[in-house]
């Protein structure tokens, strides 16, 4: 079971567990902190200390309507739960929108991260809301449907579906159509000169047949404006779970180089 701490405006969700050098990952959209489950074992038996949260507002993080749960709150509320776990410096490891919350996080404050990982995510202004307009604008009345319409289109394999469980229902479709209303591409449009004046080492992952987020269009600026390396993965958008073993050796690897 996961633990939950509590905070004024909202109420954070993780598994933690594992010892060393502490990292957390972050989920995107519309995703849970079982987008790791497969990653954040093979860690956590590798003496590293994982944090796994649910971003609030997803799974089973929660905050009161009328919070906004956009990804610079995101960025918020990790700093919070951190620092309820006392730990000063972290790696911060991020997939798709997830990884804005990050960015945010590394240009706010670049002391406290000691390395970023950004796996299939955002660049600038870049966050395929296209591939989400449809859950922007999907009727609440009918948000019983929508799990269904998910599963159709990402696949109905185990990993999927326990990442996309916390989903399901009228509850559960209300919270992705809430959830998908604020995000706000904006909030990382006018970061990219604090990222790159941040020092902070980095490195880019990327899944070959990603069919969201191109790597031409999308992880190749990334890469360049962090002045990281692109590593191509063989997966589509949701790597973690595509190719956990690849995502594994890749941390591992960029684990070794900030030592």
């Amino acid at each position: 079971m996961p633990t939950i701490v509590r905070f004024s405006d909202a109420d954070v969700s993780f598994d933690d567990f594992g010892s060393g050098v502490p990292m957390l990952l972050l989920h995107g959209f519309p995703a849970t902190r079982h987008l790791w489950d497969q990653v954040a074992v093979q860690l956590g038996a590798r003496a590293d200390r994982v944090i796994v949260p649910d971003l609030v507002g997803y799974g089973s993080s929660t905050a009161p309507e009328d919070v906004r749960i956009d990804m610079a709150s995101q960025a918020r509320w990790m700093w919070q739960l951190l620092d309820h776990l006392g730990i000063e410096r972290v790696i911060l490891v991020a997939h798709d929108v997830g990884s804005a919350a990050a960015q945010i996080m590394t240009a706010t404050s670049p002391q406290r991260v000691r390395g970023l990982v950004v796996l299939d995510g955002v660049y600038a202004g870049e966050w395929a809301m296209d591939a989400i307009e449809s859950i922007r604008t999907w009727a609440p009345a009918e948000a019983h449907r929508l799990l269904p319409v998910l599963q159709r289109r990402l696949g109905k394999s185990e990993p999927m579906r326990e990442m996309l469980t916390a989903y399901a229902g009228a509850a559960g479709g209300l919270r992705l159509i809430r959830a998908a209303r604020d995000l706000e591409p904006r909030q990382t449009q006018q970061i990219g000169t604090a990222l790159r004046a941040s020092g902070v080492p980095a490195y880019v992952l990327w899944g070959r047949d990603d069919r969201y987020l191109a790597v031409d269009t999308v992880g190749r600026p990334l890469a360049a404006l962090l002045d990281a390396p692109l590593v191509l993965l063989p997966g589509g958008h949701f790597t973690p779970i595509d190719c956990p073993q690849e995502v594994v050796a890749a941390l591992r690897e960029f684990v070794e180089t900030l030592k």
